[in-house]
C-alpha cells in the first residue's frame, strides 16, 4: 500500500508541475522566413494571403503608406529589358517614401565585370533590398546567397514570382476568392507558368494547363506541385488540347509564344504554337464569365488577338496594374518583418 501511495504521490507531482510549466502560444504568423523571394517555392500560403491583403488596402488607400519605407534604398538589378517590373517598383518604392537605384546590364553585367558574389555584397552594403531581373536563374540564387538583404527575382529564365502574386490578386479580386477558382493556362511552359504552378496549388486555386507537346513544365516541377497540391486541395492538369485547358474555367491565361533570348527558335515555335491561339473561336467555347489575362507584353495576333485583348472579358490591365500594388505590399512585408527567434 505505501508503495503504491509513493508511486501516486509522484504522478500527482508530475501533473501540477505540467500544469505549471508555461505553455508555448503560436503568436502572428512572421512571414517570408526564407528572406528572399525566388520563386514561391519558399513562400507559406499564409505568405501570399498577406500580401494580398495588404495590398487591398495598399490599392484602395495608398496615402495611408506613403512613409512606410521612409529611409529605404532598393536596388533595381536588371539585365533584361523591362516596362512593368521596373516601372512598378520604381513607382512603388517611390510611393512607399523610400528611394530606388536603377542598373541596366550596361552599366552592371553580371559576372563580366565583376563576380555574382561580389556585387551581391556590395549592394547590400549600399541598399535594403535588391530586385535582380536576369537570364540564368542560378543568377538571382547566387545574389540571394551572398546578400545580407532580401533578394527578389524580378524575372529569370525559370521563374517570375511578382507576376504570379499579381495575376493570384487580380483573380481574388474579381472572383473574391483563390479557393476552388479554375484557371486555364494555354501555351508555353516557361517562367510565368512555373511560378504560377506554385501559387495556384499553394492558395487552393485549380489549374489546368494546355501546351504543344514538348513545351510542358519540367517533371521536377510537375512532381513538386504533386506534393503541395496534397496539402492544399488544389487540382492540377497537363494536357495538349487547348479546349481541355478552358472547360470550367473562371480565367484564360497565355503568354508570349517566343521570349527574350528564344529568338532564333521564332518560326519553330511560331508553328507549333498556332493551334494554342487564345482568339475568339476559342473564347466561345469558354464559360461566358471567364475572364482573359495575360502578362505583357503581349504579340498582338500571334498567341492572342486584337479582339480578346480588346474584349469585356480582359482583366489584362488591370492585371497589369496590380503588379504595383502587390510588389508594394511584398517589400513593405520583407522590409518590416522580424525574424522567428
Amino acid at each position: 500500500m505505501k508503495k503504491a501511495k509513493r508511486r501516486k504521490s509522484k504522478i500527482s507531482r508530475r501533473k501540477r508541475a505540467k500544469s505549471r510549466s508555461p505553455k508555448k502560444r503560436k503568436g502572428p504568423h512572421v512571414p517570408f522566413q526564407h528572406k528572399d523571394v525566388l520563386t514561391l517555392k519558399e513562400a507559406a500560403p499564409q505568405d501570399l494571403e498577406l500580401v494580398f491583403r495588404l495590398a487591398e488596402k495598399m490599392k484602395k488607400r495608398p496615402e495611408d503608406f506613403l512613409t512606410k519605407l521612409k529611409g529605404r534604398s532598393i536596388a533595381l538589378l536588371f539585365q533584361k529589358p523591362s516596362v512593368r517590373t521596373r516601372i512598378s517598383f520604381q513607382i512603388g518604392v517611390s510611393e512607399l517614401g523610400g528611394s530606388s537605384v536603377y542598373m541596366g546590364p550596361q552599366e552592371m553585367p553580371l559576372g563580366e565585370r565583376e563576380s555574382v558574389k561580389d556585387v551581391a555584397r556590395v549592394l547590400a552594403r549600399y541598399c535594403d533590398a535588391i530586385v535582380a531581373r536576369t537570364y540564368a536563374h542560378s543568377d538571382v540564387v547566387e545574389l540571394a546567397q551572398h546578400a545580407a538583404v532580401p533578394v527578389i527575382n524580378g524575372l529569370s529564365d525559370s521563374y517570375h514570382p511578382c507576376q504570379t502574386l499579381a495575376d493570384l490578386f487580380t483573380i481574388r479580386e474579381r472572383f473574391k476568392t483563390l479557393e476552388k477558382i479554375n484557371i486555364g493556362y494555354i501555351g508555353d511552359g516557361n517562367n510565368v507558368l512555373n511560378s504560377l504552378l506554385y501559387g495556384a496549388a499553394k492558395t487552393g486555386a485549380n489549374l489546368s494547363m494546355a501546351t504543344p507537346k514538348g513545351y510542358e513544365p519540367s517533371e521536377e516541377i510537375l512532381n513538386e506541385i504533386k506534393l503541395i497540391t496534397k496539402e492544399s486541395g488544389s487540382k492540377v492538369t497537363l494536357s495538349n488540347n487547348p479546349f481541355t485547358a478552358i472547360k470550367n474555367a473562371h480565367v484564360i491565361y497565355t503568354d508570349v509564344w517566343v521570349s527574350m533570348g528564344q529568338e532564333k527558335q521564332r518560326e519553330q515555335r511560331l508553328r507549333d504554337f498556332q493551334p494554342f491561339q487564345i482568339n475568339g473561336a476559342l473564347i466561345n467555347k469558354a464559360p461566358k464569365d471567364a475572364i482573359v489575362m495575360h502578362c505583357l507584353p503581349a504579340h498582338r495576333g500571334e498567341e492572342i488577338t486584337d479582339e480578346v485583348i480588346e474584349s469585356a472579358r480582359s482583366a489584362i490591365f488591370t492585371q497589369a496594374e496590380n503588379r504595383l500594388h502587390t510588389q508594394k505590399a511584398l517589400l513593405y512585408l520583407l522590409l518590416t518583418r522580424k525574424k522567428r527567434k
